[in-house]
């Protein structure tokens, strides 16, 4: 039986029929929708003014300077469904330029900020923008190697090219409006060689999520999110930027992850709503953790306590207390306003995600892909499960389990409006992706129960298989590391041995922490992997087996000299070798 939700997109029905006339409006349609009803609310924000200073844009100002730069694209030669490429910090005008391009009746590129020149470029010449929006560290580069592209600076740094200096020199009529099923925006994989893979995402599949989202997670005019994660992400783009702007909601933008930033905009941004990946939630709560430890182990004890009665009450009657409780340690930690914290880009363990809500901060888990615009499941705040990464959204979008095992595990299906339309001029590779009736495959794995919500176990392509049999997910393992202090990164996978080269044991690739070094008194330039190092990690991993099954139990760790590399949104990229 379907789970009755939440319709938000009934927001809409006063202008069926007059602004759109089909299901989901598309992003023009929809800006403008917002600007009546929520033309004077604090739209864009950033920290970005005189001395670090707080600076706005109403949803009537944003509205202006998207039509100015529209009408500018225009003038300058961009007709329906061109190309123009976005690539900058996370900032107003990064939003500006991205909704801008969608009123032309154009399609946005969103390229990574972090990638190489050689890569920026790969992915130019892959999706041969006319126009290109850039910040001021890469504009001359791209620029010289761009020459018959027009660039624009995203930043005032470069006055005369600045973004908010564009007009059209004359009344510019507009394209031909875009409809729900063209392309809004192509989102690059950030391929160094070779071709790389383009997931072309329509009006209807971003708008329809950020509506169909909402049917699990309520969200308010009056809230304020926090787009730190890097903005031309799938998931950061979708949650904090798209989802916020469908209910009138203000959008801070955050341009980095150093802690002293990062608690001057919480605090001063006065934030309701941030999403993060795991490794920042976690260095949050480590933080926290230290504070208190710190106080002696009375209070220590004490606030242990007064955690396992909040979570409890949260439980049993969905008030959370938690608030009340630890108010002092949220208002040190800048977090006091937060009303919900949201996590993705791969799972959390449960330990901390029993700890932020026992510490009043309602804190959820979604799951989705790139493909599916990303949002295909999400935990919903006033019946959320530990274990689950989300509940899918049934009946407007559907998660099936496709060939499952006994335990109920195979790989993950999505069917819904927020599907995407295919890879950018790849059939073959699109048609790959889908089952014959229609059904996306994930390449994750994972089980769904009867109330549709979804646990994860990890990537098809990571699953390690045993001597004995079992299935082995290093995903599983790797999240029982996530509140170790003495482990930075740890990366594991399946190693086979001279003697039996038919089945995998399971290895970690662990680069310790630099409180590890400390705590011995040693340097980690000077002696990276020191017997005393070895035995503390040794010793972590020791803990963390006894609580897995002993198939699953690791029984090798390699102590790594450097980090292993991160894609922009924190998680490691498994380009090591076995």
């Amino acid at each position: 039986m379907a789970v009755k939700k939440r319709e938000p997109w009934k927001a809409l029905d006063p202008y069926r029929g007059k602004e759109f006339t089909t299901e989901w409006p598309t992003f023009p349609q929809l800006i403008k929708i917002n600007v009546e009803r929520f033309g004077n609310n604090p739209c864009f924000t950033d920290f970005e003014g005189e001395n670090g200073a707080k600076q706005t844009l109403t949803y009537n100002q944003a509205y202006e300077k998207i039509q100015n730069v529209a009408k500018w694209l225009i003038e300058n030669g961009i007709q329906k469904g061109d190309h123009v490429a976005v690539t900058g910090k996370n900032s107003p005008e990064w939003a500006i330029a991205y909704l801008a391009t969608m009123v032309a009746s154009a399609t946005v590129i969103p390229i990574d900020y972090a990638l190489k020149e050689n890569e920026t470029q790969n992915l130019i010449n892959a999706s041969e923008p006319k126009i290109i929006f850039v910040d001021e560290e890469k504009f001359d580069s791209i620029k010289k190697n761009n020459p018959n592209a027009k660039i624009v600076s995203l930043s005032p740094k470069k006055d005369e090219n600045h973004l908010y200096n564009l007009k059209a020199s004359a009344d510019v009529a507009f394209n031909e409006p875009v409809t729900p099923d063209d392309n809004a925006v192509i989102l690059f994989t950030s391929g160094t060689t070779g071709v790389p893979k383009g997931v072309m995402l329509t009006h209807q599949n971003l708008i329809s999520d950020a509506y169909i989202a909402q049917t699990q997670l309520l969200i308010l005019p009056t809230d304020t999110f926090y787009a730190l994660l890097p903005i031309h992400h799938a998931y950061t783009m979708q949650a904090a930027f798209i989802c916020p702007l469908t209910v009138g909601a203000e959008i801070v933008f955050g341009k980095s992850m150093s802690v002293s930033r990062l608690m001057k905009e919480l605090n001063e941004g006065h934030i309701t709503l941030m999403l993060g990946v795991p490794l920042l939630y976690n260095k949050l709560i480590s933080g926290i953790r230290k504070g208190i430890k710190e106080k002696g182990a009375i209070v220590s004890g004490v606030m242990s306590f007064l955690m396992g009665l909040s979570y409890i009450i949260k439980k049993l009657t969905g008030i959370n207390p938690g608030k009340v409780f630890f108010k002092p340690v949220l208002k040190q930690a800048n977090i006091s306003t937060l009303r919900v914290a949201i996590c993705g880009g791969g799972p959390l363990a449960s330990s901390v995600f029993k700890t932020y809500n026992a510490m009043g901060i309602n804190f959820i888990q979604g799951y989705g892909l790139t493909e599916t615009s990303p949002i295909i499941a999400l935990n919903p705040l006033e019946k959320f499960k530990i274990e689950s990464v989300g509940r899918s959204f049934e009946p407007y979008a559907q998660i099936k389990i496709l060939n499952p095992d006994g335990d109920g595990i195979g790989e993950i299906a999505a069917k819904g409006p927020m599907v995407m339309k295919g890879y950018y001029k790849m059939p073959e590779e699109t048609a790959k992706m889908f089952t014959e009736d229609g059904w996306f495959k994930t390449g994750d794995l994972g089980k769904i129960d009867r109330e549709y919500y979804v646990t994860l176990c990890g990537r098809a392509k990571n699953m390690i298989v045993t001597s004995g049999g079992k299935n082995v997910y290093p995903e599983e393992i790797e999240d029982a590391f996530q509140l170790c202090d003495d482990i930075q990164q740890i990366v594991v996978q399946g190693y086979t041995t001279k003697e039996d080269e038919t089945s995998e044991e399971i290895e970690a690739l662990i680069y310790p922490s630099d409180s590890a070094y400390e705590a011995l008194g040693q340097k980690r330039e000077e002696d990276f992997n020191s017997a005393q190092i070895n035995q503390r990690i040794q010793n972590e991993v020791s803990k963390v087996n006894k609580t897995l099954q002993p198939y699953a139990r690791i029984t090798r760790i390699t102590i790594l000299e450097n980090p292993l590399e991160m894609t922009t949104t924190k998680k490691i990229k498994r380009n090591y070798k076995k």
